[in-house]
């Protein structure tokens, strides 16, 4: 879907204003509209953007660790609530779980020993596990949000633990191939964009290195691109069920903690980012290595999303994280909400869905019930708002899969001839008529 031509002046202006503002050498953002890119807006010559030219990608590589760690969960070989010692043991933080480190929520200081990981030669994870101990737990588990790129790289070692495939060749034969991902790599490939310190006096560019991070790269070593990105924001919006169940996204998109208490506008998932903004709530995550910024922001109600780069720290994660967020909302409030067409059912629906049809009553409210025969399901909710959905789950029985009555069980009640007189939903009995007693 395209863009309308206002907000498309609206996008470009916005990149162009902030790559000027950031003293930015190179500047692209990506809308990214039902799978497909729908508008690229860029700026900048060091060097000319375009969607297939490489960044750095920094921190949302954790996304990606993150559903790697998921498909192991729903393949059997681990559990959320696993200590990480049942996988990977001799940490020194063994106690610490996998929902903790996903979620940054265990209280594990921010990085490991030695020099700054994302601009040296890291070694491999027993040089990491060597300078961990307990003494690494600065909080203890879910007292605070502590961010810890320590945490992804030992939830990479843990993966190659499960596995026993490397955490990048895991990555490529799971995500990376099946999702088309070509140009996602462990280390930089032509053409791709330098990263650059600017000079705060004379506007000069100072080059940064390319470290390979090793045990560290499942924190941030990922190289892509505005088109590889889009397709990775697309997968977030609406997962090939092949790669991850839909139902295990949305379970990551859950906050395991706020990360603003003061606000209440951000917080952490399971290995995604959470932001607020005004009515909406994005998923993603921000990235930066030296010399690079990213961000990605994905609106999973109406499959919109944005994804950037910068090539310096101009913009830093925070200033391009909030670009990003202001590109979304500015296309979403010009976009129209989608509205699913109306269509007449096959066939009348199974007699035990369709006499739970109709006008019921509870507390002196009416309700309407309704039947979705495709789907089997039953529908209900105050008249005019029949949103909350049950799915059967035996005889006389329905589980709740939205809103408040998610998890909860409606149960069919019948008097002595067998007619469906009430629905006793987690003992909330809605009867026929007002006058009745439940």
């Amino acid at each position: 879907m395209s863009l309308p031509p206002e907000t498309v002046r609206q996008v470009d202006a916005l990149v162009a204003e902030a790559q000027a503002a950031g003293r930015t050498p190179s500047l692209v953002l990506g809308v990214v509209r039902d799978g497909r890119l729908a508008h690229l807006a860029a700026a900048g010559e060091h060097p000319r953007p375009d969607a297939g030219l490489q960044y750095r990608v920094g921190s949302i590589t954790k996304t990606m660790t993150a559903v790697l760690v998921m498909q192991q969960r729903d393949a059997g070989a681990l559990a959320l609530d696993d200590p990480l010692e049942a996988h990977l043991p001799g940490t020194g933080v063994g106690a610490l779980t996998v929902r903790q480190l996903l979620g940054h929520a265990g209280g594990l200081q921010r990085e490991p020993d030695g020099r700054w990981w994302e601009r040296s030669e890291v070694g491999d994870l027993a040089t990491v596990l060597a300078g961990v101990s307990e003494r690494k737990i600065a909080y203890p588990p879910h007292r605070v949000y502590h961010y810890s790129n320590l945490a992804y790289g030992l939830l990479g070692g843990l993966l190659e633990a499960v596995t026993g495939t490397p955490w990048f060749d895991l990555l490529r034969q799971r995500l990376l191939e099946p999702l088309g991902m070509a140009r996602t790599t462990y280390q930089a490939t032509e053409p791709f964009a330098r990263g650059y310190v600017v000079h705060p006096w004379h506007d000069t560019l100072r080059e940064e290195p390319r470290t390979d991070t090793g045990a560290m790269a499942p924190a941030g070593q990922l190289w892509s691109t505005i088109e590889d990105l889009g397709r990775w924001a697309a997968f977030l919006a609406d997962p090939d069920p092949a790669v991850l169940a839909p139902e295990t996204l949305t379970e990551m998109c859950a906050p395991v903690v706020i990360s603003d208490l003061d606000a209440w506008t951000g917080g952490h998932g399971l290995g995604v980012e959470l932001y607020r903004c005004g009515e909406r709530v994005y998923v993603g995550h921000g990235g930066s290595m030296p010399g690079y910024v990213a961000c990605l922001a994905v609106h999973r109600p109406t499959r919109t999303s944005v994804v950037g780069f910068a090539n310096s720290y101009g913009l830093r994660v925070g200033s391009l994280g909030a670009l990003g967020q202001r590109l979304l909302t500015t296309v979403l409030d010009a976009l129209p909400a989608p509205v699913t067409p109306w269509r007449p059912a096959d066939a009348p629906p199974p007699a035990e869905l369709a006499e739970l049809t109709g006008r019921w009553w509870w507390m002196g409210k009416e309700f309407e019930f309704r039947a979705d025969a495709a789907a089997g399901e039953l529908r209900g909710g105050p008249v005019g708002n029949p949103s909350l959905r049950f799915v059967p789950e035996g005889p006389d029985r329905w589980r709740g899969r939205s809103g408040a009555q998610d998890g909860e069980i409606l149960t069919v009640l019948r008097d002595e001839a067998g007619r469906a007189v009430a629905l006793d939903i987690a003992t909330f009995v809605f009867t026929r008529t007002t006058d009745e007693e439940p």
